[in-house]
């Protein structure tokens, strides 16, 4: 498990630190570009986040296939995802430059802000297919249980984004497109660099559109999608509140929740192995096995949240300044800084039983406690924020209600048969 979940730990770090990189390099452009850049991170955050389904479906689908013994299926499956990637990255890229003024607006990005936001998310839409073919790429090898591989990659994609990113924001002075125009450059790479890896790992299965797999990945990507989107609506409408709490809040907003994402995914690392041990366990056949490696992966996930949280702690005063040194912005991320420590070992299990469940299959559970915890609770709680002008903490109060709702959730579930009978199910039906 461990051998499977820290390579795979290491590559959701990186994953993130693309977004941390630009965000310490802007920030020393100012409260306005560091603001400009958080409110187009919050919206590629939802855009792409949404299609996360071609990750983990491609995970929970070529790890029960390869465990039933029908790798060519498997391959069948990868090569669809990434099809249906390609056409989704290229209706993102559409939208994105047509929309970009629109969407800058409805983010509450007006004024000084508007321009360079504006610009950043033009050039950033450049990578969406580069992302959502990356996506796919992670969830292929996670399915082979094989981690090292994507975070080679990520680790590759990040030394490029802070050379190019450094270069072309202050040498070549296009200030905060350049980091887009350097993320742009690096995710390209990354794809590229998927795609040869696969092709000697995957063999090359018929390129014509299977009907077959493809029916397989909209029955997955449905309840996979509509989750996600519940979840980012909700984060979307939080970032929106705290635009129009003001430029320090949404500056500071950004900073607490990058650093919040970073090491939540960090922790996403065990529910990588979820995905994979239970998928492949479920897929021979064996339920006991599947709750056997559930229980193990509980305990990793809440030991380690409750290691980054005492670290997060520990670093209160110097973490923040690396992103910013304005005086008013670290008082805002100060105010917020323990309930982020807090919610590291919450999230430990949280994330760990998702990937469980996705392992399992279990996909309508996901999207309907998922959309309760983040329509019903965090929005709601985000708007009463702005309306009672509670600044950052109270939109962070709502981010701790969340995921103590989700918390319940699925563990409630865990403590049932449901999940591995209906992937048990599945299998047998194939």
């Amino acid at each position: 498990m461990l051998a499977l979940a820290l390579p795979a730990m290491g590559a959701l770090a990186a994953d993130p630190l693309l977004s941390l990189v630009d965000t310490a390099l802007v920030g020393r452009l100012g409260a306005v570009s560091l603001a400009a850049l958080g409110v187009c991170v919050a919206v590629f955050t939802t855009v792409f986040w949404v299609f996360n389904f071609l990750t983990y479906g491609t995970t929970a689908e070529v790890a029960r296939l390869r465990g039933a013994g029908r790798p060519d299926e498997a391959a069948r499956y990868a090569l669809q995802a990434l099809w249906l990637a390609a056409a989704c990255g290229l209706a993102v890229l559409a939208v994105l430059q047509v929309a970009a003024p629109l969407i800058v607006a409805a983010m509450g990005a007006t004024g000084e802000i508007a321009a360079p936001a504006t610009s950043y998310l033009r050039v950033r839409a450049l990578a969406a297919v580069p992302v959502l073919v990356v996506a796919v790429g992670h969830g292929a090898f996670r399915g082979l249980k094989d981690t090292r591989t994507p975070l080679w990659i990520a680790l590759a994609a990040n030394g490029v984004n802070a050379v190019l990113s450094w270069a072309l924001i202050y040498p070549a002075g296009l200030g905060v497109v350049g980091a887009a125009w350097g993320t742009v450059a690096a995710q390209t790479g990354a794809a590229s660099a998927f795609l040869v890896l696969a092709r000697g790992r995957f063999g090359v299965p018929a390129l014509g559109v299977d009907p077959t797999a493809m029916r397989a990945i909209a029955r997955i990507s449905r309840d996979l999608f509509l989750r996600t989107a519940a979840l980012l609506s909700a984060l979307l409408i939080s970032t929106a509140a705290a635009t129009r709490l003001g430029v320090t809040t949404v500056a500071a907003h950004q900073i607490a929740r990058e650093l919040w994402t970073m090491l939540t995914l960090v922790l996403d690392g065990f529910a990588i192995a979820g995905q994979a041990f239970v998928a492949t366990a479920l897929g021979a056949g064996r339920p006991d096995v599947a709750r056997a490696d559930a229980r193990r992966l509980i305990v990793w996930g809440l030991a380690a949240g409750v290691v980054v949280g005492l670290g997060y702690l520990a670093l209160a005063g110097p973490l923040p300044g690396v992103f910013t040194d304005d005086a008013a912005v670290l008082a805002e991320v100060g105010s917020v800084w323990v309930m982020i420590a807090l919610l590291q070992p919450i999230g430990g299990v949280v994330f760990v039983l998702d990937g469980v469940l996705m392992g399992a299959g279990d996909f309508r559970f996901l999207l309907v406690s998922t959309a309760a915890a983040s329509l019903g609770v965090l929005a709601p709680l985000s708007l009463l924020a702005l309306a009672l002008d509670t600044g950052l903490a109270g939109i962070w109060y709502g981010m701790v209600a969340l995921m103590i709702v989700r918390l319940a959730a699925v563990l409630w579930r865990l403590r049932g048969d449901a999940w591995t009978v209906r992937a048990l199910g599945r299998t047998a039906n194939a």
